[in-house]
């Protein structure tokens, strides 16, 4: 691969206190490609991309943004970033859309998308308002603007959510089971959002329980099993003809209508 990928992880371990729940894995986000992540609840997806957001510490393993490693102090359960400002460095580039929106209830919609570039990246407010309602525009509430998260269904608050994320002008966005709190119509409005941006070329890691989505939008599925890759590929090959046992039993379970 001629370019160096947005994301990189190897050997990837995590721990929490005996209980191993990630046990070496692999996984690599090219610039403009979309990556899926699935398995069963307990897999593993959401720890990995927690801990490619350093929102999590893994025990073991390289996690590489942009092709630098993130330095870390200690070993096994005491490991830690070594540098707190590389920490805020990288995790400014990767924004996190959460299956729970996390809008400050006391702050309109557009307050909460500016929040972030103005108080964090220390950005020009009147600049990041004009970015704000472009991006609430762009996911289809820019009506919102003025409206307080109560006031929004869950599907509006979620696309507030990617507004806000995509205000903060990422490298990559990390979605987490971004429609799994929403009902099936609500669904498909943060969906159809996704499908955008991955036709735009945005690069993403999406953890989610959606087979038909992660079939629609990504370039590349990984599934997990008990902590490992038990297998990956183009989604195609992945969910049309599965090789490993768990796979299609997965996947049988899953697609069932």
């Amino acid at each position: 691969m001629s370019e160096t990928p947005v994301i990189e992880i190897r050997n990837l371990h995590k721990a929490y206190g005996a209980l191993e729940v990630i046990k070496g894995v692999d996984l690599v986000a090219p610039r403009g490609h979309v990556i899926a992540l699935i398995g069963s609840s307990g897999s593993g997806k959401s720890t990995i991309l927690r801990c490619a957001n350093l929102l999590e510490d893994s025990q073991q393993g390289d996690i590489l943004f942009k092709g630098e490693p993130v330095r870390w102090k200690g070993t096994g359960l005491n490991r830690h970033p070594a540098d707190p400002r590389q920490v805020l460095r990288i995790r400014t580039k990767l924004s996190m859309v959460f299956q729970q929106f996390n809008l400050w209830a006391h702050m309109t919609i557009l307050q909460n998308v500016m929040e972030a570039p103005v108080t964090v990246l220390g950005r020009d407010r009147a600049e990041v308002e004009s970015a704000a309602r472009r991006y609430l525009d762009k996911v289809g509430i820019g009506d919102k603007c003025d409206a307080y998260p109560a006031q929004l269904s869950g599907g509006q608050q979620q696309r507030a959510a990617i507004a806000r994320a995509l205000c903060m002008e990422p490298e990559a966005l990390l979605f987490d089971e971004p429609t799994s709190a929403l009902d099936p119509e609500l669904e498909q409005e943060v969906i159809r959002v996704i499908k955008d941006l991955a036709n735009e070329g945005r690069t993403m890691m999406i953890v989610t329980h959606d087979m038909r989505m992660a079939a629609d939008v990504s370039d590349h599925v990984v599934f997990l099993h008990q902590g490992l890759v038990e297998e990956e590929g183009a989604p195609d090959a992945l969910f049309g003809s599965p090789k490993s046992e768990r796979l299609r039993g997965f996947l049988s379970s899953t697609m069932a209508v």
